[in-house]
């Protein structure tokens, strides 16, 4: 226990020094950011001298997500990047303009992180990947293959249009949601039958799919890494034991474009299938909030609404809700900082969401 403890206090020691130079970044004349020097007088302090510590984060307001639908990119640009050309990605925009994140390597970092936490066995150097996901203009698709090109790896790519799916799902149209999905699968299937491919991405709903035609282990895969935020302990078991017949490395993840991509505690069969995140501190911050005070953290093993602070010199974004709601972790082993469990989308015991190929 008391290794724990040190390990946790070592990781709350480089958050705290983290939030202090990346904070002193976006608001320092020489590198900071426009959006934030503008802001700067009217925040009520002084980000420069009064954070010091994460804690002090709560200094600053729930962070408006309108902002990255309506600011010129140009905001967002640090002087210190002036003059470099930036990647535009974006968020789902189901409906109306989709928030935008603009950014140079924070994606490569994220991912090469990540790839820390893969086995070899199960994915494999100097192999081919499968990516089969939304591309387009999300930062998935350079990210996916980011990460398998930095384990030596290649990958093919079948894109799907999930805004265009669940267009047909409101609309109740599912006749063409099931082609369009089946249009998929087929394409995904041609490249397993026709490629040596070891390692695969792809969401719960097509993994699932994609099983019914053909025998994933089968088809030579060894690791799947599987995105999408909806997955009880019941779909993961499934997921587990009947779709991937207990001979694949599963690997579930939480990310979108404003965070990065947050990892998986590896302990699904000990912990009921229930899944437990946590962030890539310190360049992310999850919290769970209670939904009616969001200035308060709830207890732990308790519901909460997510809240995301990323910390990167390309991006500073403190506070900011999710549109999902979860379960506070304890921390762990391998991250010693508080987890997200259960992640599902905000209300929704309360409502039907709709989430279409996740």
């Amino acid at each position: 226990m008391a290794g724990m403890q040190e390990a946790i206090d070592a990781a709350a020691t480089r958050l705290d020094a983290h939030v202090r130079e990346i904070v002193q970044w976006h608001f320092s004349e020489s590198t900071g950011t426009p959006f934030w020097l503008a802001r700067r007088e009217a925040l009520g302090f002084d980000p420069l001298q009064d954070v010091r510590t994460v804690a002090d984060l709560a200094r600053f307001p729930l962070f408006d997500g309108e902002v990255l639908r309506t600011e010129p990119h140009e905001s967002f640009v640090p002087r210190a990047y002036l003059g470099r050309p930036f990647t535009i990605f974006e968020t789902g925009g189901t409906t109306g303009m989709p928030k935008q994140r603009i950014g140079w390597e924070d994606y490569k970092l994220d991912y090469e992180q990540f790839s820390e936490t893969l086995s070899d066995a199960s994915f494999p150097r100097g192999g081919y990947w499968l990516m089969v996901g939304p591309t387009g203009p999300r930062r998935l698709r350079l990210a996916i293959e980011h990460l398998a090109n930095h384990r030596g790896s290649s990958c093919y790519f079948v894109d799907l249009d999930p805004r265009w799916v669940k267009k047909l799902i409101v609309a109740r149209d599912f006749d063409h949601a099931k082609a369009y999905m089946r249009h998929v699968i087929d394409q995904a299937a041609c490249i397993l039958e026709k490629r040596h491919v070891s390692a695969l991405f792809t969401t719960p709903k097509l993994l699932e799919e994609l099983s019914e035609r053909l025998s994933i282990p089968g088809a030579g895969i060894r690791g799947v890494f599987c995105g999408g935020t909806t997955m009880t302990p019941q779909t993961t078991r499934f997921l587990v034991e009947e779709v991937l017949e207990g001979a694949v490395d599963f690997v579930p993840t939480y990310g979108n474009t404003l965070m990065g991509l947050a990892a998986h505690k590896k302990s699904l069969r000990e912990d009921g299938y229930s899944i437990s995140y946590y962030a890539p501190q310190p360049r992310a911050l999850l919290r769970v909030v209670d939904f009616d005070d969001v200035n308060k953290t709830v207890d732990y093993d308790a519901w909460g609404r997510v809240e995301l602070t990323t910390l990167t010199r390309e991006f500073f974004m403190p506070r900011f809700l999710e549109r999902d709601e979860a379960l506070r972790r304890r921390p762990c082993a391998d991250y010693p900082w508080d987890g997200v469990g259960e992640v599902r989308p905000y209300g929704a015991e309360a409502q039907k969401i709709v989430e279409g190929v996740y």
